[in-house]
Order: structure tokens, then C-alpha cells, then sequence
């Protein structure tokens, strides 16, 4: 076969081939985007709140390798004050300019004496974002560690990430302290990989001020995030951390934010009004016990304890999903009793599946999942762990196949 025919033939064939990979995969959840968004917020993902991809980013040369004075103190933040909340009945836009240099400037001025800073850069009122941000290294007498902060106002419905659910990250070890006056401040002890308690340490204070706003400071141990698989403690303590977030010195950046308003980043849905995490809390076997409760408008994740281990159950409500789950709603041919599906007389369609769990480990998975003909779904997960990516807590999950399929399958997720 002549090259071009040949190439011309590959082509074809690998057109035809993306072609029917993309026409078997289900459309994507008319909700998808609100949810990922929702999820993606208490997730609070390894960048945290950087600002976008598409932000303009000032690497500061000059700060390349400066050596921090020795001025013969012990080293650290200033003296910690609460930052200045703005009042949110006065907030307008603010003429006050912060650039990326000054970001770089002022953490660094917060940092122990003595050391050096490298790979300095900032993002700064200017460039694309709504968040004020510096990263940079930090070398001193207890090794290398990353630091990076990230100042924002969120936007209305939106709620400061906090501690992060247990379920999410079932490793991190998290204290909320109430400040005078007003305001939060959060200190976790974490590792940069939230499937394991082993690697990379990552630690991180956030200050959630009065009025929301948002001041985040994370570091890793011995460098960039992923640079290095050490256990080693980050060189900053968490006291420290915290110190530099309560810093006066960030009075300027929070003044430059932009005022709160606009739609939320949830697209403009309502906040829930607890009712899905109601509803679940009221179909679990009475005696158990309940702690870290999430909930928003369509999922709720809670770990549920019978005295015999700890566990994770969830449920999710979708609508619109007839089409999205065209060929979700059967079971393979040589699934066995791991998975067994029928649709009821009213025309509504159920699955029950017994998985191990994606995260990896030794965790399974039990999930009912139902299909109304409205097109209304109800999926009800457990696993025989307080997390997914965590250890296994008990042989299996507390509640039979046929108990959650008669939770997803109750009356009540249609009232």
C-alpha cells in the first residue's frame, strides 16, 4: 500500500474509532456543572484557590535568591491581628491597587529572618481572577519548604472551605478556632496525596474574616508540591502559619478585592435548605451514630456508625436523567450477583451493585441507584469506610442491598 493510502487509511479507521467511543459514553448530567462546581469548592483542590489558568502570572526576578536579614530575633510573622473585615454595607469598588510584587514582598516580609526565598512569582489586581495571590520558596535553618498564598471575596452562596469533610480527606487533621471579634481561623495538618497518610506533608491555615473573605497559606515539606515523596515536617509551623494570615499586613490586599455581588460560582442555584440531608437521616436504621454531615442541593455524605465500624453513606438526587443514563441502568452479562437490575411495574428502573472501590485499597462499594420515568434519579452509596480512599473499617458495609435499594427507592426523595 502506497504511504498516503496507508495514512489516509489510519485516519479513517482512528476517526471511526473516537467516533464510537464518543457516541457509547452517556451525555453528561444536565446538573453535572453546578455539582462539579459545588463538590469542587469543598474539595478545595491541591491549587487551592489560585487564581485561573488563564491568570497573568509575574515571576519577580529581582526576588530571586534574596537573603532574608538576620535581625537576631527568633524569626517569624508579625504580631497577629485579626485582618480588617470590610463592612459588606459599604463595600464598593475600591481604587486601592495591589500588583503581584507587592504580594511577593509582603509574605516574604512575614517570614523568619535569615533565610532565602526563590521561584518568587504573584498575581495582582490586574491580572484575570478575583483571587490576590504569592508563591515561593522558602529556605532556612529547618530545610526547604513552598509557601503559597491565595486572598479572595467569595461570591455570594458561597461558603469558606473550613475543615474539609473527612469522606474528602480522610487523613487531614483539622481545628477551627473562633478569633475575637469576629472570624475563623482554620489549621490543618495534611499530605499533599489525600488517599494516604504517608509522603509529602502539606499543612495550611485559613483565616475566613468576619465579613468571608478568604486568606489561605499552604506549605509543603521539602520543597514544591509533589517535588518529593520526604515525610519531613514543612519548615513553617502551623502557629506560624497562622500568624502571617492574621497579619495586619494584609490589610491592603484585602481593601483591593473586589466588592461582594454578582451571581455565585454555583451558577446562581440557591443554597439547599437541608432537606436531602433530612430525608437521609430519616430512612437510617434508628440507634446509629452520626457525625460529619455535608450536605448541598442534590448530594449528602455522612459517616454512620453502628458500633461496628465506621462508615460512609451518601446520597445523590439528579433530575433531567433519562437520557444521561440510557444504557447506565443494566447489568453485564457476567456481572453475577454483583450487580442485578429490573424495572418495576410503575415503570420505574433499579440497580444494585457490589464494586470495589475506585479509589484502590481494600474498600467496597454498595450502591443502589434508581431511575424514575420523570427522569428523576436517587443513588444511595455506602462503603465499609468513614472515606473512600480510606482504611477499611469493617468486613462490609452495615446496611444489606435490599436496604439501601428501599432508601433510594422511597417516596419521600419526591416530596
Amino acid at each position: 500500500m502506497p504511504l498516503d493510502d496507508h495514512d489516509d487509511a489510519l485516519e479513517r479507521r482512528l476517526s471511526a474509532a473516537l467516533k464510537n467511543a464518543a457516541d457509547a459514553c452517556p451525555p453528561p448530567s444536565p446538573g453535572l456543572v453546578d455539582r462539579a462546581t459545588a463538590r469542587g469548592r469543598r474539595l478545595r483542590r491541591a491549587r487551592f484557590l489560585q487564581a485561573g489558568a488563564g491568570a497573568a502570572t509575574l515571576t519577580l526576578v529581582a526576588l530571586g535568591g534574596t537573603l532574608l536579614p538576620d535581625t537576631g530575633g527568633a524569626g517569624g510573622a508579625a504580631p497577629a491581628e485579626d485582618v480588617r473585615p470590610a463592612d459588606p454595607r459599604t463595600a464598593r469598588p475600591s481604587p486601592t491597587r495591589v500588583s503581584g510584587q507587592e504580594m511577593v514582598a509582603t509574605l516574604t516580609s512575614l517570614l523568619p529572618k535569615g533565610g532565602t526565598v526563590t521561584g518568587a512569582s504573584g498575581t495582582g489586581s490586574a491580572d484575570v481572577g478575583k483571587a490576590l495571590t504569592a508563591k515561593l520558596t522558602y529556605t532556612g535553618a529547618h530545610g526547604a519548604t513552598a509557601l503559597d498564598i491565595a486572598i479572595r471575596r467569595p461570591a455570594p452562596g458561597d461558603r469558606p472551605d473550613g475543615c474539609l469533610p473527612v469522606q474528602v480527606r480522610p487523613y487531614d487533621r483539622c481545628e477551627a478556632r473562633e478569633l475575637p471579634g469576629g472570624g475563623t481561623l482554620y489549621t490543618t495538618r495534611s499530605f499533599t496525596r489525600p488517599t494516604g497518610d504517608t509522603g509529602q506533608r502539606r499543612w495550611y491555615a485559613e483565616l475566613v474574616t468576619k465579613d468571608g473573605v478568604s486568606l489561605l497559606l499552604q506549605e509543603f515539606g521539602g520543597g514544591d508540591e509533589k517535588a518529593t515523596e520526604s515525610g519531613a515536617d514543612p519548615a513553617l509551623t502551623l502557629d506560624q502559619l497562622g500568624s502571617i494570615v492574621r497579619s495586619p499586613a494584609w490589610h491592603k490586599a484585602v481593601d483591593a478585592l473586589p466588592p461582594a455581588g454578582g451571581p455565585s460560582s454555583s451558577g446562581g442555584r440557591t443554597a439547599s435548605d437541608g432537606r436531602p440531608a433530612r430525608v437521609l437521616l430519616s430512612l437510617l436504621p434508628p440507634g446509629g451514630r452520626i457525625t460529619d454531615l455535608h450536605s448541598d442541593d442534590a448530594l449528602v455524605q455522612l459517616v454512620y456508625d453502628d458500633g461496628h465500624g465506621k462508615s460512609m453513606i451518601e446520597a445523590d438526587v439528579q433530575d433531567d436523567m433519562t437520557e444521561a443514563l440510557g444504557g447506565h441502568m443494566t447489568c453485564p452479562s457476567d456481572a453475577g450477583d454483583d450487580c442485578r437490575a429490573r424495572t418495576l411495574p410503575d415503570g420505574t428502573r433499579v440497580k444494585v451493585t457490589r464494586t470495589p472501590s475506585e479509589k484502590g485499597g481494600d474498600a467496597v462499594v454498595w450502591t443502589a441507584d434508581t431511575l424514575r420515568k420523570d427522569g428523576r434519579r436517587v443513588l444511595v452509596r455506602e462503603i465499609n469506610s468513614f472515606a473512600e480512599s480510606g482504611p477499611v473499617t469493617r468486613a462490609e458495609p452495615p446496611l444489606s442491598l435490599d436496604r439501601i435499594r428501599s432508601m433510594a427507592l422511597d417516596r419521600k426523595w419526591l416530596e
